[in-house]
Formats: C-alpha cells, sequence, structure tokens
C-alpha cells in the first residue's frame, strides 16, 4: 500500500525538517552519551539507567523514521494561488453555532499540523473537511460526536 500523502505548508515543512535535524544531530548523540555512561555503571543487566537510556535510543530512532516518511511523503501546498474567500487548507474560519450561539475561530491544517490547543483543525477531521468549500454566510450541518451540529460561516480569511 503506497504512503499517504502528506501536506504541508512552507512553515509545517520547515518545523519538520528542523525537528529531524535536532533529532539526528543533538538527541542522537546525548543518547549516545548516556548509553555509554550507563555501560561504566558495570552489569547492563541489571541497570536501570542503560535501560533507560535504550528505551530513549528506541524512541528517538523511532521517531527519525517517522519524520523521515513524512518528509518523504510530503507535498508543500503555495496557498497564494488559491481563493481567499473559500475555506481552504490555512483558511482561517469564523463560524457560530447556531445552537449555542458560540463564535469559534479556527485554520484550517494538514492533520500533521493540527493543533487543537491551537485552534489549528486538521482538514481530514470531520469538521475541517465540513469547512472546505465554505463562504462567509454559508449555513452547514456537521456529525459530531455529541450528535449533529449547526453552524454558520461568519467569515472565511488568510
Amino acid at each position: 500500500m503506497p504512503d499517504k500523502e502528506v501536506i504541508l505548508s512552507a512553515e509545517g515543512l520547515r518545523k519538520l525538517e528542523d525537528k529531524l535535524e535536532h533529532l539526528k544531530s543533538v538527541k542522537r548523540h546525548e543518547v549516545a552519551e548516556r548509553i555509554r555512561k550507563a555501560r561504566q555503571f558495570g552489569d547492563i543487566n541489571e541497570n536501570s539507567e542503560y535501560e533507560d537510556a535504550k528505551n530513549e535510543q528506541a524512541f528517538v530512532e523511532g521517531e527519525v523514521l517517522q519524520l523521515e516518511k513524512v518528509l518523504r511523503n510530503a507535498k508543500l501546498v503555495d496557498d497564494v494561488s488559491i481563493d481567499p474567500h473559500i475555506a481552504s487548507l490555512w483558511s482561517r474560519v469564523k463560524i457560530q453555532d447556531l445552537g449555542s450561539s458560540e463564535v469559534y475561530e479556527y485554520t484550517i491544517v494538514g492533520s500533521t499540523e493540527s493543533d487543537p490547543v491551537k485552534n489549528r483543525i486538521s482538514d481530514e477531521s470531520p469538521v475541517g473537511r465540513a469547512f472546505l468549500g465554505r463562504r462567509a454566510g454559508d449555513v452547514f450541518e456537521v456529525q459530531v460526536p455529541a450528535g449533529t451540529v449547526k453552524y454558520k460561516v461568519l467569515e472565511v480569511g488568510r
């Protein structure tokens, strides 16, 4: 099965490249040094320092492999050519929940860059997918775990 294409902004691509570089050039060396020091404590069979360092090494290597895979399948999308009045990737969408009158603002991003705490919603999530193609004034419904929610798009921008 082919790997899934990962859509990234230039900023998202840069952040992933920086993280990969840090893991390879800094974190790997730190972990290798921890392993070297832990070996000096003697018997590695009952050495918790050594075991912890080896577990961290496995985690770092797994992260490196994952980031390399994401970057290998990355597709950089330039948002300059996209209509700023239609919700798409990297659009900032202000919506109103018509049931509660609450107003929310989200930025639609690729799944790799999503961060709900920062209101960065994935284009693959049910709500993010429902935003795509919408304009200010559109009213639409979305199925969420709690039921159906009706939204009105107040504003779309970059």
